[in-house]
């Protein structure tokens, strides 16, 4: 049962619709529990996608993927960043876990600058910087995720303790300090391309990212 402390955290999130959602993954089927989400904010809404564990796998640990929305990755599969390819890896873990969340943000993208300002970057890369430098560049943050959205969304669920599937240690230490206990990290690992080295490349050197 849920604690009041745990029922206070959701003031300022709402879990809007549920249902069962079928989806094809890797040639094979698989229902799973999709929920959405919205903050205080109204532009702050995800998806939840859950593989709820039955019987004696009730109460398995969690295994969690925090995803960033990313238009050009995750939809148009684009070989500059590395997204679409971890979104895959992760739900290799999360369709086959008892108790796997994917919890989706779309208004992650571009590390939480927005689409446009990430293109914008993208045109910097192209004539040389990295990701690191081209945001500040355009006068935009490295990084503006917050996460505080992702936990509500967890102790909502009861999953206050997980198993958190990211190369990101700010992840695992945003969600340690709205309250969630990280078990464990779980490394993503894709292979890099051409096009993603040298941003794979920065997000270990300049971002302290774990592969």
């Amino acid at each position: 049962m849920k604690s009041s402390a745990l029922k206070s955290v959701r003031l300022d999130v709402e879990w809007c619709a549920q249902t069962v959602l079928p989806i094809e993954f890797r040639g094979r089927e698989y229902k799973l529990e999709a929920r959405a989400y919205q903050g205080a904010d109204p532009t702050y809404q995800c998806m939840v996608l859950v593989n709820r564990g039955e019987g004696p796998d009730a109460n398995a640990m969690p295994v969690v993927r925090v995803h960033s929305g990313c238009v050009t990755g995750d939809i148009f599969h684009s070989l500059r960043c590395d997204c679409f390819a971890q979104l895959q890896a992760a739900m290799d873990q999360i369709v086959v876990r008892p108790n796997g969340v994917m919890i989706y943000l779309p208004y992650h993208e571009g590390r939480g600058i927005g689409l446009v300002n990430k293109i914008r970057a993208y045109a910097l890369q192209d004539q040389g910087y990295d990701t690191v430098d081209a945001n500040v560049e355009i006068g935009a943050p490295i990084d503006a995720r917050e996460y505080d959205l992702a936990a509500k969304i967890l102790f909502d669920l009861n999953f206050p303790e997980i198993r958190l599937l990211t190369n990101n240690p700010a992840k695992v230490e945003a969600l340690r300090s709205e309250g969630i206990t990280v078990v464990e990290r779980l490394p993503v690992i894709v292979p890099p391309s051409p096009y993603n080295k040298r941003y794979l490349d920065t997000k270990r050197e300049r971002m302290a990212h774990k592969f």
